[in-house]
């Protein structure tokens, strides 16, 4: 079987994705998402991101990267927003990533919240749902906020924290 029969034959498989790298619980969250039935920044149902978010979860910075035009485009919230954002903090919830993948994370999580909601008055709109996301993580991102002044994380945290309002400063 040529590379990409395999490939093929791997994307039809109905067993879920392991990987030794990931933990189960952000293996959990990415299956409890119907992501097909999303429409996804590039026009598409959503379910092509889950191997993204796999590459992600497994630590490979340009994955998060490549969310954009997918999660997020243009300056505007799409509709995976909240469950990527979900999977996202279920990668940082799981324990410190290396510092190229915590970047990467933190730089998705920061666009995430610097773009314009979707404006419907479901669930909190897009940008509600990702920030409740956000929110529950943030001793952590404070922590990285104020652990290592000056560094790309730290930035990136403290950015995620002043567009949530809750600026570092008196914490």
């Amino acid at each position: 079987m040529r590379a990409t029969e395999k490939q093929t034959a791997k994307r039809t498989d109905k067993q879920p994705r392991r990987s030794p790298l990931v933990p189960d619980t952000v293996g959990r969250e990415i299956a409890r998402h119907h992501w097909d039935s999303v429409d996804c920044g590039c026009g598409r149902p959503a379910g092509h991101l889950v191997d993204a978010l796999w590459d992600a979860a497994e630590g490979h910075p340009a994955a998060f990267h490549a969310l954009e035009g997918h999660a997020f485009h243009l300056g505007r919230l799409r509709g995976p927003a909240p469950a990527v954002c979900g999977v996202l903090m279920a990668v940082w919830s799981a324990g410190p990533p290396r510092q190229a993948t915590r970047e990467a994370l933190l730089w998705a999580l920061l666009r995430l919240l610097g773009a314009e909601d979707d404006g419907s008055s479901h669930e909190a709109g897009l940008y509600g749902q990702c920030a409740a996301h956000i929110r529950a993580a943030l001793p952590s991102l404070r922590d990285t906020a104020t652990g290592r002044p000056g560094s790309v994380s730290a930035a990136y945290a403290d950015g995620i924290l002043r567009l949530l309002d809750l600026t570092v400063q008196g914490y």
